[in-house]
């Protein structure tokens, strides 16, 4: 039986669709982030060494990283489905945006989240200012125009079609589900870029999703 290591509020929730779009049976294994730091909890290290969250056993089988689980879900089990026939240029743009969601589009939203814990969270008040000064410059200098630089791309590769490797939802679109939830959180995504918009409402409203934020649990970015 396939195991889901699942963190709440996390990147797993992205394997939890998967499944369901596959139909597969599973189980979850349910872990807590610590309210303080929100890192995940020790436990999770008893899976992997480096205790993060997705994990997945398959019987002796132990993959981690979001990425190579998808891969290795739809290796195993997907025949075929929700990736392009090989050789074809959707199969290239699948490739493509499978890595983007966490190779480029995750750090620059990663570092949003970092420098806003910088500028608001508790120190010194004599520090205050110069780390609220210096998360500013880096925000305005080269996150924020990075991002906006991402979204500028995605927003115009969505104009080649409804989802980013073609005309059917593939793997590629559930890696990519997870940093524009994000974006649209906490880094400006909103409907001025309306085929992004359109694309989370669309993932949004289907079944498996539904189904996989109901066995999942909590989860803010939808």
């Amino acid at each position: 039986m396939l195991v889901v290591h699942h963190l709440n509020n996390s990147r797993s929730q992205r394997i939890l669709w998967l499944l369901e779009e596959l139909g597969l049976p599973y189980d979850i294994q349910r872990y807590q982030r610590d309210p303080e730091t929100q890192l995940a909890p020790p436990e999770l290290r008893a899976v992997h060494p480096l205790g993060k969250s997705p994990v997945i056993t398959d019987g002796q089988v132990t993959v981690a990283e979001t990425g190579a689980i998808v891969e290795y879900l739809l290796d195993t089990y997907g025949q075929g489905r929700l990736r392009p026939a090989p050789g074809t240029p959707e199969a290239l743009r699948y490739r493509y945006w499978l890595h983007f969601a966490e190779g480029s589009a995750m750090p620059p939203l990663l570092l949003t989240l970092i420098f806003d814990r910088i500028a608001n969270g508790p120190m010194p008040f004599i520090v205050r200012p110069v780390a609220r000064a210096i998360s500013g410059k880096v925000m305005d200098l080269l996150v924020r125009p990075n991002i906006a630089r991402q979204l500028d791309f995605m927003e115009a590769e969505l104009g080649r079609s409804p989802w980013f490797a073609g005309d059917e939802l593939t793997g590629a679109d559930i890696m990519m589900s997870f940093p524009l939830e994000a974006a649209a959180q906490r880094a400006g995504l909103d409907a001025r870029r309306p085929r992004l918009m359109a694309f989370l409402d669309r993932i949004h409203a289907r079944p498996a999703y539904k189904q996989a934020l109901a066995r999942g649990g909590r989860y803010d970015f939808a």
